[in-house]
C-alpha cells in the first residue's frame, strides 16, 4: 500500500508487484485510477493529503493529515473509492475540517497512525503530541486514553514543557528548558515493539524510546537516540555539522523487525539502525587512555617580601579567599595558608569549582584544577589581588582556567578505555600477552567498532582497553558496543555507544596520581645535540651556511631546490667529513637538522655551532637551542627531581591518538592491532604536532610517529626552550589543531 499524497488516494496492489511497473489493483480517496474529485469533497471514501498507511490483521489505517482525522477499514479494500467503517478526529466522515482546538477526541494534521495489535498510536503533528487509545477504537470521535508531548489534551504548543519538564521556581516566576524527554516538536512516527514505545520526534532531531508503553498524559521517555541528552538539540543549533552516529535529522519514519529499530534519517540521505541491548556502557565512558579526563588549570604565583598585615586574596568564579600575612610567615606557609582557605572552605567541602595544590616548591605558587573536566572548566574565572601598599606579590596566570579538553573524541589507532557501569564480564580479567599482537577476544568479550572487532588490552567487569581500528579514518563518527559471552555459556549485546572521530586528538601517559600528573618522560640522548632549522623561500644563488667550530659546510641554493633539499645537502656535507666531530640527520618533523655529537656523555658538549646565509637571502638558518652542543644525559632514563631535564634538551614522551603515521615512501604505517617491528621504515604523523610548556614556551617538536615494539603508542621527541627556569613542576601539554592533550608535569631544572 502506498500514500499518494498529492493525488489524494491510497494505492493497493494485491498480490504484492513482482514486476517493474505494475499497475496498482485498488484505489482508496477516489472513484477510479484517472480522476481525482475536488478537495473540498469531505464522505467516508475521500482522502485529503493522506500519509501515513498500516495494516494490523484485516484492518487499515490511513491518517487522512488535511482532513485532520484517521479513517479505518474494518476490513482490507477490495474495491475502488471503498468508504471506511470508523472515522477517528472528527465526529462523523462529513464534518469539514477547519483549524481544531487541541482535545482528546480532535487531531490537526495526523501524519502517521500505527498499531502493536492491542493498542493504536497517531503522530498527532499538529498539535505536537502522540495520541494512544489503550484498545484499537470501534467508534466514530472515540477519544484517546493517554497523549504523551502534552500536559493535558487541551495544550498543544511545540516543546511545551511547563507542567512536564523539570523547572526552577514557581508559578509566574518558573523557569523551564527549552526541551526534554517528555517534549516533543512536530512528532512524524510513533512505533510500538510491544514493549516500548519509539517516537520520532522530528522537530528536535531526535527519538525518544519509552521501556514502557505511557500510561499517563505528558510521561518521559527514557532514552534519547540522536541528542547528548534529553535537553539537547545540537543539530538544531548548529545546522553545519557533519552527520555521525549519533546524530539524527529531522527523523520522518521507523520501523521494527523484532530485533532492529529502523530510523529514516532523510537529511543525511540514509536509514539508521539501532539494535536494543543492556545498558552497560554511557555515552561519555570511551576515552583516550592516556587522558580519561582533561581538566583545565590555572596558577598563582607569589613573590615579593613579607610584611604582617598586608593580604593576599584568590577570587574563583566571584568567590573571595582573603589571608593576611603573619609576621612570621614565609612565602612557603603563605601559599600553603591559601591553599587550605581555599580546600578547606564550605565546612571541608572545598571551593565547588577547583581544588588548589600547593606547589610553592616550584614557587609557583598554587595551581588550580577544575573539579569539572572538558571545556566546561575554562569557564571557570579566577584573579589574584593583594591590599594596597603591600610588598607581597600574587599573580594569576590567566582571567580564566584553561586546558580543559573533551577526551571523548579519539583518532584512529588511539588506544582507548571503556568503563562499564554494568558488570561487562564474570569471567576474571585478563590482558593481553606481553609482546604479541593484540587479540581480539579476551575474558569473553569483544569490542565491536562499526561492525570491527577492535583489539584488546585488557578487560575486566568495569573496563576495557582497546584500540580503535585505523580502519575508520574516514570516518567523523563510529559506533561502538560490547559482546560478551558469560560463563554458562549466554551471550549479551550491550546498547551501541557513538564515538566522534577526528584525525588527531592526542593525549600524553602519565604516573597515576592528582592533576596534572607526571609524564612518562625521558631523556632524549646520550650525546650533546643541537638543533638547526631550514625555512623560508628558494631563490636562487643564496647560500646558506652551518659552521661546527671553526669549519664551515656551505650550500649554494639551486633554483629547483626546496626546502627538503637544501637541508639534505647540508646534512650530507656535514657527515661527508670523516674528522668532523658531530653527525648530522634530518628530524622527523618540520625541515629542521639534528647535530649529535659523536663522543658520548658531557664531553660531547659545548661544541660551538653558528649559522649564516648570505646577504639578503631569503632561504633562513636558525639554531633552535643553545649556540653550543648541550645536555647529554642517559637516552631513555626517565625525567625525575633528581634527574631533571635541562633548558635546550631534547627528551621524549609517549601519547596515543595522533592518528595516521606515514613512512618516507608514503606508505601508512599502524596496521590495527600489530606490534610496530623495530626495523619498520621511521614513520611521521600525518597532522602536524605542537607542544607548549608552562602555557608560553614554546617546544620543538622534532618527531612524532609510531614507536617501535608497541601498539597504538606514539613517540614524541621535542627539543625544550633554552629560556626555561627551573620548575619541577613544569607544565606541557601537545596538540593537533584545534585539539590539545591533556596536561602533564616535567621536572625542568636550569644550570
Amino acid at each position: 500500500m502506498v500514500s499518494d499524497t498529492d493525488n489524494n488516494r491510497v494505492l493497493i496492489w494485491n498480490p504484492i508487484p513482482t514486476a517493474n511497473g505494475a499497475p496498482a489493483t485498488v484505489v482508496l480517496g477516489q472513484k477510479d485510477f484517472t480522476t481525482l474529485q475536488p478537495a473540498s469533497v469531505v464522505s467516508s471514501s475521500s482522502l485529503r493529503g493522506p500519509q501515513g498507511v498500516w495494516i494490523q490483521g484485516q484492518q487499515l489505517f490511513v491518517a487522512d493529515s488535511a482532513a485532520n482525522r484517521v479513517l479505518i477499514w474494518n476490513h482490507i479494500p477490495t474495491q475502488n473509492t471503498q468508504p471506511a467503517d470508523i472515522v477517528l478526529g472528527e465526529p462523523d466522515f462529513t464534518s469539514a475540517p477547519g483549524t481544531p482546538a487541541a482535545t482528546s477526541q480532535s487531531m490537526f494534521a495526523p501524519v502517521s497512525v500505527t498499531s502493536d495489535g492491542t493498542r493504536l498510536y497517531v503522530a498527532d503533528l499538529g498539535n505536537n503530541r502522540v495520541l494512544i487509545w489503550n484498545h484499537i477504537p470501534t467508534a466514530n470521535g472515540q477519544a484517546a486514553d493517554v497523549e504523551i508531548g502534552q500536559p493535558d489534551f487541551v495544550n498543544n504548543a511545540s516543546n511545551n514543557t511547563a507542567g512536564i519538564c523539570p523547572g526552577t521556581g514557581s508559578g509566574t516566576t518558573a523557569v523551564y528548558p527549552a526541551l526534554c524527554g517528555a517534549s516533543l516538536s512536530f512528532p512524524r512516527y510513533a512505533l510500538s515493539d510491544g514493549t516500548r514505545l519509539y517516537v520520532a520526534d522530528g522537530g528536535n532531531d531526535r527519538v525518544l524510546v519509552y521501556n514502557s508503553i505511557p500510561t499517563a498524559n505528558g510521561a518521559r521517555a527514557q532514552v534519547i537516540l540522536g541528542q547528548q541528552d534529553e535537553f539537547s538539540n545540537v543539530n538544531g543549533v548548529d545546522t553545519t555539522l557533519i552527520a555521525s552516529t549519533a546524530q539524527i535529522s529531522s527523523p520522518q519514519a521507523l520501523a521494527w523487525d523484532g530485533t532492529n529499530l529502523y530510523v529514516s534519517d532523510p537529511w543525511d540521505l540514509r536509514v539508521m539502525v539501532f539494535t536494543p541491548g543492556q545498558n552497560l556502557i554511557s555515552s561519555t565512558a570511551i576515552t583516550n587512555s592516556a587522558s580519561a579526563n582533561v581538566f583545565a588549570l590555572g596558577s598563582v604565583v607569589f613573590g615579593g617580601t613579607i610584611a604582617a598585615g598586608d593580604t593576599a586574596t584568590i577570587t574563583i568564579n566571584g568567590t573571595a579567599y582573603t589571608y593576611t600575612v603573619l609576621k612570621a610567615d614565609t612565602l612557603a606557609t603563605v601559599i600553603a595558608a591559601m591553599t587550605d582557605k581555599i580546600d578547606n572552605s564550605n565546612n571541608g567541602a572545598g571551593d565547588p569549582n577547583v581544588e588548589a595544590i600547593n606547589d610553592a616548591t616550584n614557587n609557583s605558587g598554587i595551581v588550580l584544577v577544575a573539579k569539572v573536566s572538558g571545556a566546561n572548566g575554562d569557564n571557570i574565572t579566577y584573579s589574584a589581588t593583594v591590599s594596597s601598599t603591600a610588598v607581597i606579590t600574587a599573580t594569576a596566570g590567566g582571567a580564566n582556567l584553561a586546558g580543559g579538553q573533551n577526551a571523548a573524541d579519539v583518532a584512529p589507532g588511539t588506544l582507548i578505555t571503556a568503563f562499564g557501569y554494568g558488570s561487562l564480564t564474570d569471567q576474571e580479567p585478563a590482558a593481553a600477552p606481553a609482546g604479541q599482537n593484540l587479540p581480539l577476544q579476551l575474558a569473553g568479550v569483544e569490542l565491536y567498532v562499526d561492525g570491527m572487532r577492535a583489539p584488546l588490552q585488557y578487560v575486566s567487569s568495569k573496563q576495557i582497553n582497546a584500540q580503535i581500528p585505523f580502519e575508520v579514518a574516514d570516518a567523523t563518527s563510529v559506533t561502538t558496543w560490547v559482546r560478551s559471552v558469560r560463563k554458562n555459556g549466554t551471550a549479551i549485546n550491550t546498547a551501541a555507544v557513538a564515538v566522534p572521530v577526528t584525525t588527531g586528538a592526542p593525549g600524553i601517559f602519565a604516573k597515576p596520581g592528582v592533576e596534572p600528573r607526571a609524564a612518562i618522560a625521558t631523556h632524549g640522548s646520550s650525546y650533546g645535540t643541537d638543533i638547526v632549522s631550514v625555512d623560508g623561500t628558494i631563490t636562487a644563488g643564496n647560500t646558506a651556511t652551518i659552521t661546527i667550530g671553526s669549519t664551515p659546510y656551505a650550500y649554494t641554493v639551486q633554483a629547483t631546490d626546496t626546502l627538503v633539499t637544501v637541508e639534505d645537502a647540508l646534512i650530507g656535507s656535514i657527515n661527508a667529513d670523516k674528522n668532523q666531530v658531530v653527525t648530522a640527520e634530518a628530524a622527523g618533523a618540520f625541515t629542521r637538522i639534528i647535530l649529535t655529537s659523536k663522543v658520548k656523555g658531557a664531553a660531547g658538549n659545548g661544541i660551538a655551532i653558528t649559522v649564516s646565509t648570505s646577504t639578503s637571502a631569503t632561504v633562513l638558518l636558525t639554531i633552535l637551542g643553545n649556540s653550543t652542543t648541550c645536555c647529554a644525559n642517559t637516552a631513555g632514563a626517565l625525567l625525575t627531581a633528581t634527574n631533571p631535564a635541562v633548558p635546550g634538551e631534547i627528551i621524549s614522551l609517549y601519547a596515543t591518538g595522533l592518528g595516521i603515521a606515514a613512512s618516507s615512501n608514503g606508505t601508512w604505517r599502524g596496521f590495527t592491532g600489530q606490534i610496530i617491528p623495530a626495523n619498520e621504515p621511521a614513520n611521521t604523523v600525518l597532522n602536524a604536532v605542537d607542544a607548549l610548556v608552562n602555557g608560553n614556551s614554546t617546544a620543538n617538536v622534532l618527531f612524532a610517529g609510531l614507536a617501535p615494539g608497541t601498539v597504538g603508542v606514539y613517540l614524541v621527541q621535542i627539543q625544550l626552550s633554552n629560556s626555561l627556569t627551573t620548575n619541577l613542576q613544569s607544565q606541557l601539554r601537545i596538540a593537533q589543531g584545534t585539539f590539545t592533550s591533556n596536561i602533564v608535569t616535567i621536572p625542568v631544572k636550569a644550570p
